[in-house]
């Protein structure tokens, strides 16, 4: 088989694994033998070849397999297995002319670090470090990755050499390109913290990443993602008093135009400071002035936010002054009506209890958006919970009388719904009578006809009612809901 599909793998590991299996090791080592001169780049056959030598206890010829290999010059893993094999027979020394020999195949990154961890693991640190000298002065600078200062760094940082650690951060921080060393310069900072002074903090890295946000900005002013990143640079300084003064740099480019779209991320450095001001110096009236200018800012007339007017709401809130935050949001309804600040209004007054409030702020919802179906449920449904049915069944008579809904299907479920949980089979029936002189949609006569034969009167009413729905949807030529 193996002479006729010479490439087909699974046949050779078979062949050889059958041979091992029934003791026939030189029998096997013929086919590793064939396997690996025929196909070469196949490492699995390298690795079960040498495993299998090693396990018999053949270290030499274990190892003769592994030069062959080499010889072919494979990639990390090949290498790594190979240096690994020599640590099993704890022969240093070989393993570290094998870890010379793949640098010189393989003079990248990774196989530095590898090296260098393992001189570190060793306890040769001297070693160790001059792996990482060697790959600084031999890779080039496009290839140099940041993973490879990190790790140069924070080995001088466990050798106790701090000052090392620093000229090697400053020195990738000068060389790289700026743009793509974030892990660099997070790892500095931490390293910063831990070994040096604030004041090296801010001169080695806040001061390089200040000047590129300024750079930015003074190209393009509206760049408000450059703005948030330079807003949390200072946050994460600590200096309160030029914190602010980002803040309300940024605040001040406000969008050329006068569209919601444009404003959208605009509004959020507001909201950023707002919750700096309260959350992280606790300073609920410098934070209630922020808001309050925000709020002068927006063109309430073409659009507004109800995120802001809702923060203002519940800043107040948490200032306990009930007063003032009733004041806000009647403000907000007042000038520029949303569904979102009604709800969110209404949700204040529901905690405190106040239900009066709340039917008066659903009423003036209502008045002002009778077509939304979701809002006069929403108002039912409150009503039920405070046990006033009437009042329930009321106000979804009211809604449905109305001349245009929005969703007027999911309206009428939550009715006859209600009357169901009441037990009102009468009042179901009435219900649903009434929906089919508004819709004759298949769907209703389905709900009807289930609701008879499970809550109503039984099989022969259901069936009565299919067939009123049958017939009528069969006048309309609706063949295909008939069949539903």
């Amino acid at each position: 088989a193996v002479g006729v599909e010479y490439t087909n793998h699974s046949l050779w590991l078979r062949y050889a694994e059958m041979e091992m299996k029934n003791k026939f090791l030189n029998h096997a080592r013929n086919v590793w033998d064939r396997a690996i001169s025929l196909l070469p780049r196949v490492d699995q056959f390298w690795f079960k070849y040498s495993y299998m030598e090693e396990m018999v206890g053949e270290i030499g010829k274990a190892r003769d397999i592994f030069e062959r290999w080499m010889e072919w010059e494979p990639d990390d893993n090949a290498w790594s297995a190979y240096i690994k094999f020599e640590i099993r027979c704890k022969d240093s020394a070989r393993a570290r002319e094998i870890y010379k020999r793949y640098i010189d195949c393989h003079p990248h990154p990774r196989a530095f670090l590898k090296w260098a961890r393992w001189e570190e693991n060793q306890g040769q640190l001297s070693l160790a470090r001059g792996v990482f000298e060697r790959a600084i002065a031999e890779i080039d600078d496009e290839s140099r990755t940041e993973k490879l200062y990190i790790n140069f760094a924070q080995f001088e940082e466990r050798c106790k050499e701090f000052e090392r650690a620093r000229v090697i951060f400053k020195y990738a921080l000068d060389q790289m390109p700026k743009e793509s060393i974030p892990d660099l310069y997070r790892e500095y900072t931490s390293f910063e913290k831990r070994r040096g002074t604030p004041d090296a903090i801010e001169d080695a890295v806040i001061g390089k990443r200040r000047i590129q946000y300024e750079e930015k900005l003074s190209a393009d002013p509206l760049s408000y993602d450059n703005w948030f990143d330079y807003t949390k640079l200072e946050e994460s300084t600590g200096n309160v008093e030029r914190t602010r003064k980002v803040y309300d740099r940024a605040v001040a480019c406000l969008p050329p135009v006068e569209e919601k779209r444009f404003w959208r991320r605009y509004i959020w450095l507001w909201i950023n400071y707002a919750l700096f001001e309260e959350l992280k110096l606790g300073d609920l009236n410098r934070a209630r002035e922020i808001l309050k200018a925000c709020l002068n800012k927006i063109p309430h007339k073409k659009f507004t936010f109800a995120k802001i007017w809702l923060m203002m709401g519940n800043l107040e809130v948490r200032a306990k002054d009930l007063k003032a935050a009733r004041k806000v949001l009647g403000n907000s309804i007042g000038m520029c009506p949303k569904g979102r600040l009604f709800k969110g209004y209404i949700a204040l007054e529901l905690q405190l209890g106040e239900i009066d409030r709340c039917r008066t702020l659903y009423s003036r919802y209502l008045a002002w958006s009778p077509e939304d179906s979701s809002a006069w449920t929403r108002f039912a449904e409150l009503e039920v919970t405070l046990g006033e049915t009437e009042r329930s069944r009321s106000v979804y008579e009211l809604a449905i009388s109305q001349p245009y809904l929005n969703m007027p299907e999911n309206l009428w479920k939550a009715y006859i719904d209600f009357e169901i949980g009441e037990g009102e089979k009468r009042r179901v029936r009435n219900l649903y009578e009434r929906l089919l002189e508004k819709t004759l949609h298949v769907k209703v006569w389905i709900s009807y006809g289930t609701f008879e034969i499970k809550k109503g009167e039984g099989i022969e009413k259901g069936r009565e009612i299919f067939e009123r729905g049958y017939e009528a949807l069969k006048e309309m030529e609706m063949s295909e809901e008939r069949v539903l």
